[in-house]
């Protein structure tokens, strides 16, 4: 039980709310607060209060997470590790959805000719980092920088190139782009090369897809994967390549608990996956 609403408090931390920490948790979000409630009674602190519709974690709830959180994650991915795969249990493949979108999903037909019993789910980078980290998660399937000391096998699938994308013609760079959330760690290291060459974030959007409608409606061109360019058949007078961005790409990983990579089927999968997906962008 205490673990149980450990797990319970990081994912609310994430989310700010009871529903969608029940969402993650796959329970109601009565039973997120009678988890929450449970903790703080066993701990004898008080976690959580109200925020509006959401909730705010008190300062011990924020010492609680900094102390035992990376600790919590390695504790449940041990765990994961001692478990079996049988053949009934899905493979979870957490991927991220821009991938899905323009590399995955029409490779779904080999996926299940070596393996009928797979799920997807869809997260940004470092969420999924953590739900293979803790076995919530079987592969990862992701797109951008990972972070360091992630304790994971990886395997280096491509590096996808960025275009931009504009409605109106452009002789040369913009000086503002509409970017992707370049806060999320991930997507970081874009910040100060857009900076190099004299780039400004017009917007930062938490959707690739999001960007890209904005600027083929007309509000300003925007920076976009190749796997955006490819799900959303964007026009090729739409797009543009500039010698300033030749550098800048996202890295496209599989990643993997070392113990997991050992069962056939996630094996398998990995190797079907890696078969794939780099294909998809020739």
């Amino acid at each position: 039980m205490l673990l149980e609403g450990i797990e319970t408090l990081l994912v609310l931390s994430k989310h700010k709310t009871m529903s969608k920490a029940g969402s993650q948790l796959y329970i109601s979000s009565s039973a997120v607060s009678k988890r929450i409630s449970n903790l703080e009674k066993r701990l004898n602190k008080k976690l959580v209060e109200p925020n509006g519709r959401q909730v705010r974690l008190t300062p011990e709830a924020q010492k609680l997470i900094e102390s035992i959180g990376p600790s919590f994650l390695e504790l449940q991915g041990r765990i994961f590790d001692q478990q079996s795969i049988p053949e009934h249990t899905p493979i979870v493949l957490d991927c991220s959805e821009t991938l899905i979108a323009g590399y995955i999903g029409e490779n779904i037909s080999l996926l299940k000719q070596v393996e009928k019993t797979f799920k997807i789910t869809t997260n940004h980078t470092p969420r999924i980092v953590e739900n293979i980290q803790s076995g919530r998660a079987t592969i990862g399937i992701c797109a951008g920088f990972l972070p360091s000391h992630h304790g994971l096998k990886t395997y280096h699938l491509l590096d996808e190139p960025f275009y931009v994308v504009s409605t109106a013609h452009l002789e040369q760079l913009p000086e503002r782009l509409i970017c992707n959330d370049l806060s999320n760690p991930a997507n970081s290291y874009q910040l100060p090369l857009l900076s190099k060459v004299g780039i400004t974030p017009a917007m930062e959007m938490d959707s690739y897809t999001a960007a890209a409608k904005l600027a083929l409606g007309g509000l300003e061109p925007a920076l976009v994967p190749y796997s955006i360019i490819k799900a959303l058949s964007i026009s090729d007078k739409n797009i543009y390549q500039f010698e300033g961005l030749k550098h800048l790409y996202r890295p496209v990983y599989i990643c993997v608990r070392i113990n997991s990579e050992k069962n056939q089927r996630v094996k398998t999968m990995i190797q079907t996956i890696g078969d794939a997906v780099p294909k998809a962008i020739y």
